[in-house]
């Protein structure tokens, strides 16, 4: 994976995160109106449930990346402090 695609896709996980959490705190019940289904009865317990994993699965990602960002950083850095 290149660096823009890894780029691409902690934006697309951030995206995605921000807009699970904004439309779960403006309509509790969007899942209801997106999918016409109430599998949670109503209760806006499915909503929420679907916005934490959302961003649970971002910061997994975000925290993945860095560390791969982290490690590039300092591999030349230790190559150069061996020569």
């Amino acid at each position: 994976m290149t660096r823009r695609q890894r780029l691409v896709a902690a934006f697309a996980a951030a995206f995605l995160s921000a807009a699970a959490c904004i439309a779960t705190i403006v309509e509790p019940h969007w899942f209801e109106l997106v999918f016409d289904s109430a599998p949670d009865d109503g209760d806006g317990s499915l909503e929420t449930i679907v916005a934490v994993v959302i961003s649970a699965l971002a910061c997994a990602a975000f925290l993945w990346l860095g560390q791969r960002e982290w490690r590039k950083g300092r591999a030349p850095a230790a190559q150069a402090g061996r020569s």
